[in-house]
């Protein structure tokens, strides 16, 4: 059975008997976990076990596990610095905090492989430009040369440990205020402006083979009437031919109010696709992921299932195996000097040679 076009959520800690059957639908291709899905390290990996066992080839499983306000899972797991983090530190010691940063990457990845979990939306590729709440310091810095230099570290990191990295949020939402959450943004710059600046972080790890990207649920008049994610102008002419992307592309989730602008839910997953999406996240709606997978029970894009087979983790490395690796003591170093700079609000540089850090 191949990839289908829709990445689900799960309601519980373990598989109902209805999420089993749904999960086997041939419109199905990955599961999204949220924090109500995890209580330690081990329920979780027989989780991701008895997802992984439903189907041959396996579920994708993924997560927003990005590190500060977005990290699903904590008690049990390392509590990761907010992207806000490196980009101060990178102020002080772009060096040192290019280092820290692939450090955390490293770690991030390694810690989700080991309980069973393909990979996590990240990084963020949006600049802070002090407007949008929903994004504030998930951002790696106020400017694209910063974002492009920490992300591209970020990814490094991810790499070493052996999982694929999913920017988001293309083409950025980093000049809006409102959350799409909640209202439909709309960014009204230019596209000379747009891609002089918020683009360039994409285009940046898109030249280092960046796996995937997610584009936003914001409207860029100056582009399309229709928002990112759902314009094959953005997603097929800008993205994958002016910009070279041949990665896959994941829409942002199809509950949020912004993709309302796109119709009724099924509505919605067939403009996403129509658009240049290879896979649809349908969350927090049962009743409608059913209506979407029904729906989309005969869609096929053998392109997209290739991309998407890519994104699989190339290893499960138990728990204890990860923490014989060098980089663990050094990503533990880097995680001491972050509760001292929450404390203290003193930046340290790191220096992967002491288990300490130099005051800058």
């Amino acid at each position: 059975m191949s990839l289908g076009p829709v990445m689900l959520d799960v309601a519980g800690t373990e598989l109902s008997a209805e999420d089993r059957e749904l999960l086997q639908h041939p419109a199905v291709g990955g599961v999204i976990l949220f924090a109500r899905n995890y209580q330690n390290p081990a329920q979780l990996a027989a989780l991701t076990a008895s997802i992984r066992a439903l189907r041959e080839p396996h579920l994708l499983v993924a997560v927003d596990q990005e590190g500060g306000r977005v990290q699903r899972f904590r008690e049990g797991f390392n509590r990761l610095p907010p992207a806000g983090y490196y980009a101060a530190l990178y102020q002080q010691s772009p060096v040192a905090a290019r280092q820290v940063t692939q450090r955390m990457g490293w770690l991030m990845a390694a810690e989700l492989q080991a309980v069973g979990v393909d990979f996590s939306f990240a990084p963020v590729l949006d600049i802070d430009r002090g407007l949008s709440r929903v994004i504030g310091d998930r951002a790696f810095g106020e400017q694209a040369q910063t974002v492009s230099d920490l992300t591209g570290a970020w990814m490094r990191g991810v790499r070493l440990a052996g999982m694929v990295s999913v920017g988001k949020h293309f083409p950025g939402h980093g000049g809006v205020t409102a959350d799409s959450h909640e209202a439909l943004p709309c960014d009204e710059r230019s596209f000379e402006t747009l891609w002089q600046e918020d683009m360039l972080p994409f285009g940046h790890l898109i030249a280092q083979g960046l796996e995937a990207v997610m584009p936003s649920h914001v409207v860029y008049p100056c582009v399309d009437d229709a928002p990112a994610g759902f314009s094959s102008t953005w997603l097929q002419t800008i993205l994958r031919g002016k910009m070279g992307f041949q990665g896959a592309i994941f829409s942002d989730a199809l509950d949020m109010a912004a993709a309302a602008a796109a119709g009724d839910f099924v509505g919605r997953a067939q403009a996403a696709l129509a658009a240049g999406c290879d896979q649809l996240l349908m969350c927090n709606n049962r009743v409608a992921a059913m209506t979407v997978v029904e729906a989309l029970a005969d869609y096929r894009d053998y392109a997209a299932q290739a991309r998407l087979a890519r994104l699989y983790s190339r290893h499960f490395t138990p728990l204890a195996q990860v923490q014989q690796h060098p980089y663990w003591a050094e990503a533990e170093a880097v995680l001491e000097q972050f509760a001292a700079y929450s404390v203290s609000g003193v930046t340290l540089a790191y220096d992967p040679t002491t288990r300490g850090g130099t005051v800058l």
